[in-house]
């Protein structure tokens, strides 16, 4: 971290996972996230996915202050579970897979995943593994301009297990839908989990086994 310390308050140039490039102003920073301020919005990037970082000066590119306040502040310095602890409640966006973002509240956190209120997909897991960055929207801002109604007010369907794997195992005999469906083998009836194996059935009745710790999201059909 001490030497990315030098970067603060310039612009620079993120590679996260993904190919996925991030142009902006390094804000803060902590062992293991930082927020970078795009001219638009902030994103809280983990150390996890970042690639290389690097000073960019494009002079068509420039963004010069005052910039508005930083959401999720935090005084005694940031860390990734405190950011995902301070955003809880609040709607914010994800991008966990790909270039696909989702909308919605962190209702939990977890050891290794927390679980995340979304008006589109209800009540999903998101291994903490695979958080690309997380960009808060300011408080007077709903989902979809639905209005207080879109808050998480339903409650997560069983029993919060510690560890992804553990929680899994409780949703054996359900169907579930990994990766937002991004392959047509993550989409079945949950048979078994065990030593961060999944067995899953798919629709046709074949038998797919998926590692845990490669699952990025979790969600149920409603």
């Amino acid at each position: 971290m001490d030497l990315l310390k030098t970067l603060l308050g310039k612009q620079v140039k993120v590679e996260i996972s993904g190919g996925t490039t991030v142009r902006g102003v390094l804000i803060d920073l902590g062992l293991d996230i930082l927020v970078i301020y795009t001219g638009k919005e902030y994103l809280y990037i983990p150390h996890l996915h970042i690639h290389h970082i690097q000073l960019y000066t494009d002079p068509e590119f420039l963004i010069t202050p005052p910039f508005p306040d930083v959401p999720l502040q935090e005084d005694a310095g940031i860390s990734y579970r405190k950011t995902l602890l301070n955003a809880k409640g609040r709607f914010v966006e994800v991008y966990v897979i790909g270039n696909k973002s989702i909308h919605g509240y962190i209702t939990n956190v977890l050891n290794d995943y927390f679980t995340f209120y979304s008006p589109v997909y209800k009540t999903m897991l998101i291994s903490m593994n695979h958080l690309k960055w997380l960009t808060p929207y300011q408080k007077n801002i709903t989902p979809y301009t639905l209005g207080n109604d879109a808050l998480p007010v339903q409650p997560t369907p069983l029993p919060l297990q510690r560890s992804l794997e553990e929680q899994l195992k409780k949703m054996e005999d359900h169907l579930v839908i990994f990766d937002l469906g991004d392959h047509p083998m993550k989409i079945g009836l949950l048979k078994e989990v065990k030593n961060n194996i999944i067995h899953l059935v798919t629709a046709s009745g074949e038998s797919v086994y998926w590692k845990v710790i490669h699952l990025k999201t979790v969600h149920f059909p409603s």
